[in-house]
């Protein structure tokens, strides 16, 4: 281990117990403030896993949030929660793994617009069978979980999520997911199984997914399609992603906390127009920071750097 990664893990260490000590001085208003924030940290880390390099842009990823959190309904009140949440973990990795074999040989604007009406058929689904099922349309859900036990669990989540992000970066599959990204043909006549390494990253990102959801249910107390399914998950889980730098390992962290604070000052003052104002920035994202804020600051770095070199090379000649 280099000094640098050691001094690297040290602060990580240190900056994750800052974080866990939060609940103990800070009010009930901050605890939910922070729970908000630290699952979009998961949810936007967990869609870089899989997009960043592939370049895919799924739209789903409400539809696994929202089915971890009809798990822990369904299971809360005949399993153990530490099972519950097991469960809603192997549930989302099913329907991933059923829905990659499926999808992932689709591409661009094919796989974006299968992805949101995945979300939007789920979400029917569920509608359906309460409605006609069970009789209901939705469930409480009676759990001894504090708000505080909630961040906990989600800020444990997103360190797991950051770390396993870093390993696969420094690995031959991560090697092998930039290949695809940047071109399948390449890849498939470098030998690379470009189906399986989709298909792995992208149940991966989605059990991370439905954790977020399963952990969060006992927030509501009461849940209903309407609000675990809520589109609007799906695109500000893209937004954030997108605004810090989705192929970055901390880009997506970086995109996360600073949009969560804006939508939460947004909503709570221009309620009627949030939505106008969430497109708004979505195009203003797309248009302005493609690649994202770590990107351009890389870009802008790098040609400071080569105008000094150059200025430096004038004066020698001179």
């Amino acid at each position: 281990m280099t000094l640098k990664t050691l001094a690297s893990a040290v602060f990580f260490l240190a900056l994750l117990a800052a974080l866990a000590s939060v609940p103990f001085f800070a009010g009930e208003y901050a605890v939910t403030l922070m729970i908000g924030m630290t699952g979009y940290v998961v949810l936007a880390t967990a869609w870089g896993l899989f997009s960043g390099p592939t370049r895919y842009v799924s739209l789903a990823t409400v539809a696994f949030f929202g089915i971890g959190a009809y798990t822990v309904s369904v299971l809360s009140e005949v399993l153990p929660y530490i099972l519950v949440l097991v469960a809603a973990g192997l549930v989302g990795l099913a329907v991933a793994l059923v829905v990659g074999l499926a999808t992932l040989r689709l591409a661009g604007v094919y796989f974006v617009i299968f992805s949101f009406g995945l979300a939007e058929l789920v979400r029917q689904l569920v509608t359906w069978y309460e409605v006609n099922i069970t009789g209901t349309l939705g469930r409480y859900i009676f759990l001894p979980v504090t708000p505080e036990g909630i961040y906990w669990q989600l800020l444990a989540l997103a360190a797991a999520t950051l770390l396993f992000s870093w390993a696969i970066g420094r690995s031959r599959l991560g090697l092998a997911l930039k290949v695809i990204g940047d071109d399948e043909v390449v890849a498939s006549h470098c030998g690379i199984n470009i189906a399986g390494v989709k298909l792995a990253l992208f149940s991966i990102s989605a059990v991370i997914i439905t954790l977020v959801g399963a952990i969060q249910a006992p927030r509501w107390t009461y849940i209903e399609p309407s609000i675990v399914f809520n589109p609007t998950t799906s695109f500000l889980t893209l937004i954030m992603a997108l605004l810090g730098g989705a192929d970055r390992l901390w880009g997506p962290l970086l995109g996360a906390i600073p949009l969560f604070l804006l939508f939460e000052w947004l909503s709570a003052n221009f309620p009627n127009h949030y939505p106008i104002i969430l497109g708004l920035i979505f195009i203003a994202i797309v248009f302005v920071l493609p690649k994202g804020v770590l990107a351009a600051v890389e870009n802008l770095t790098s040609r400071r750097t080569s105008a000094k070199g150059s200025a430096a090379g004038v004066e020698a000649v001179q």
